[in-house]
């Protein structure tokens, strides 16, 4: 048999590593190296009017120890990809579809805001682990395909996290971190409730 050059995730084993453990070359399947759906629309009809559909080692296990991951963005007219992170990953974004208002933010002291409008065809990096964010500006819907180099990116919504974390973090660290009231806070904690 063939060595295989990559290690195919066992998504049955308690083994924690960075990745899953590997699956018994024997057992391995092209279905292991192939996954179907990112020429389907992803439901848009949130409150932000955004969908992801990722495609990481979870859906794809051949993509385990690889280093890498796809997903398709969906965005409604006015669609947002809020203020987020990806704290194992840079995301490289593609436009395939509309116009899109793109940016980052650079880490303290400077907090320098690096903003873009693309296009069909136009492509942005965003750093791993800086806050950034996407907004349809188009007439329409718009779509775009992001490559990241994690099989396993990660998430972290910047309002999700402040205001919606379980347990709640403390209404007097949210004012004053934010420099705001407490009915400012609890307004929008409500909203992640």
């Amino acid at each position: 048999m063939t060595k295989l050059l990559s290690c195919i995730a066992c998504m049955h084993d308690s083994v924690f590593v960075n990745g899953f453990v590997c699956k018994n070359p024997k057992l391995v399947t092209a279905q292991d190296f192939s996954s179907s759906g990112l020429n389907i629309a992803g439901n848009t009809q949130n409150k932000v009017g955004f969908n992801v559909t990722l495609v990481n080692v979870l859906r794809l296990p051949g993509l385990n120890t690889l280093g890498v991951s796809i997903a398709r963005l969906d965005y409604a007219p006015n669609g947002l990809n809020p203020l987020h992170t990806h704290p194992r990953g840079t995301e490289i974004l593609t436009v395939i579809k509309g116009t899109l208002l793109v940016g980052f933010v650079t880490s303290n002291p400077n907090n320098t805001l690096f903003l873009q409008t693309l296009n069909s065809g136009d492509v942005f990096v965003f750093p791993i682990g800086l806050i950034h964010f996407q907004f349809n500006v188009g007439e329409g819907p718009a779509v775009a395909i992001s490559g990241f180099n994690s099989q396993n990116p990660g998430l972290i919504v910047i309002a999700d996290a402040v205001f919606g974390s379980n347990p709640p973090i403390p209404v007097q660290v949210l004012e004053k971190s934010f420099q705001v009231g407490q009915d400012v806070i609890q307004q929008l904690t409500a909203q992640f409730k």
